[in-house]
């Protein structure tokens, strides 16, 4: 084990996991490990204490809007605060699904019925009585344009303000809203997206990314994940080339797409 150290700190665990999103925290667990590098996870929920200063990373997953309206109370009240510092502190954050869109300004039903967020980004979703369900795939401006492959089923519709940049380009699905072309959000270390699958374990590139730039937060711009073990990736990406054939296939087939 190295000297270098990640703490993780897991909001919500027990209300916001759908479609497999702790396997992320899996994938960043072992992927450190693996390096050498030390990583304590921290599950942080309802009526749980949050201190901002004691996590190098954040991680939220998707829940239903009835899970969101359980844990909102609590997210306003008792950690909005600590998320903001840790946000204006570029601490990177990792959000999912119903955990982007919590910390955008606000959700509005379909039915017209709003809830106010965390009002971390700048950001909003409104409802809509059409799900947005399938396999997707974008582009990561961070990643310079290399793509990622995940799962997304929303009916929420995301729209960005001028704060927030988009992580990419949507080339098969629906994105953000099903409107704009665009998917998920970044913001100084904050990346939102819809990405379920798990996103992570698909997308190893994009893992390390955040890795890195967690340690970079922490330790200087000089260290790189090249400085530490070469990771043996075979599976990982064959499963990533595997969806990006598949995704493309589909674009192929279908040009209106």
């Amino acid at each position: 084990m190295s000297d270098y150290s990640l703490n993780l700190c897991h909001l919500y665990p027990d209300v916001l996991n759908l479609y497999g999103d702790t396997g992320n925290i899996i994938c960043l667990k072992n992927r450190m490990e693996w390096r050498g590098i030390h990583c304590e996870v921290s599950n942080l929920s309802v009526g749980d204490e949050l201190h901002a200063g004691d996590h190098d990373f954040f991680f939220i997953g998707g829940g239903q809007d009835f899970e969101q309206e359980v844990l909102l109370k609590d997210a306003d009240e008792n950690k909005k605060d600590d998320i903001l510092a840790a946000i204006d502190d570029e601490k990177v954050f990792l959000a999912i699904c119903g955990g982007y869109q919590i910390l955008g300004e606000y959700y509005k039903t379909w039915d017209g019925k709003q809830y106010d967020f965390l009002g971390a980004l700048d950001l909003y979703t409104v409802g809509s009585e059409t799900r947005m369900i399938g396999n997707y795939m974008y582009t990561c401006d961070a990643l310079d344009g290399d793509k990622i492959v995940g799962f997304e089923n929303h009916s929420g519709k995301t729209y960005l303000g001028e704060k927030c940049v988009p992580i990419g380009k949507v080339l098969n699905g629906s994105g953000n809203n099903g409107e704009d072309g665009t998917e998920g959000c970044h913001y100084k270390n904050v990346f939102g997206c819809y990405t379920h699958g798990p996103c992570l374990p698909k997308n190893p590139a994009f893992c390390d990314m955040l890795i890195e730039t967690a340690l970079r937060r922490k330790y200087g711009d000089s260290i790189s994940l090249a400085d530490f073990p070469e990771l043996d990736d075979t599976f990982e990406k064959n499963a990533h080339e595997y969806m990006t054939a598949r995704l493309s296939k589909t674009n192929a087939d279908d040009p209106s797409r």
